[in-house]
């Protein structure tokens, strides 16, 4: 069945902190790229992606931050603190930790290995490998890329692919590919600062993430339209 989503994302709260004397100054920049309410058979999630940092040019604090509430209450949150290190142009290598607080007041902690950057064409990757307790593992791929249509339309194609080496049935999740999130997004920049989007989200679950679904009486697959407001100032 499909869902409507009503979403409202913010995107990108850009701050430098010292200008500083030298040519290496330090800057922070806060980006709230979703934060959206979404319309499902039951009571309507808000879901919460922002990341922060603060630094100079080579070496940065990453914070993230996933929050999923439902009713009033928190089903899942995930926080993320990493140190981030320029190596190439446009790349950073990560490495941190990961803390999620799940339902029922189930955590996860993990460390982190990750790899941001903008690769050729430029498309915006966000790659990174979690190794958890009792020998578990995720791996976690996002990529975007924004085209221009004019100076003030922009449509973004976004897509984020989740696989874990060991199955977790207290959270639904298998091992191998688990889920996939295919989004298209569309929106019209009022000001660089200020942009109203609408879009459509495809998610899928396989294998035995599928058959937890399934196992719950939920759908292994959803289509979801989003309406929403991404900015950065």
């Amino acid at each position: 069945m499909k869902k409507i989503f009503i979403a409202v994302a913010m995107t990108s709260l850009v701050v430098p902190v010292f200008a500083g004397m030298g040519d290496d100054p330090i800057l922070g920049k806060v980006m709230i790229d979703q934060l959206e309410i979404r319309s499902t058979e039951g009571n309507d999630p808000v879901v919460l992606e922002a990341d922060a940092w603060i630094g100079k040019d080579l070496h940065k604090a990453w914070f993230k931050a996933d929050v999923e509430r439902v009713a009033g209450e928190t089903e899942q949150a995930e926080v993320q603190a990493r140190y981030s290190r320029a190596v190439a142009p446009y790349w950073d290598f990560q490495l941190g930790w990961r803390h999620d607080l799940e339902p029922d007041e189930e955590t996860r902690d993990w460390a982190v290995l990750g790899l941001r950057g903008l690769a050729p064409y430029f498309f915006d990757i966000d790659a990174a490998l979690y190794v958890g307790e009792n020998g578990r593992a995720q791996l976690s791929f996002d990529t975007e890329y924004e085209m221009m249509l004019t100076q003030r339309w922009v449509l973004s194609p976004e897509l984020q692919v989740n696989l874990y080496g060991k199955s977790d049935p207290v959270l639904g999740q298998g091992s191998g590919l688990s889920d996939l999130e295919l989004g298209l997004r569309l929106r019209y920049e009022i000001k660089r600062e200020f942009a109203p989007y609408i879009g459509v989200n495809l998610e899928s679950k396989f294998g035995q993430t599928a058959d937890f679904a399934k196992g719950e009486g939920e759908d292994s697959s959803d289509v979801q339209y989003v309406v929403g407001i991404r900015a950065w100032f």
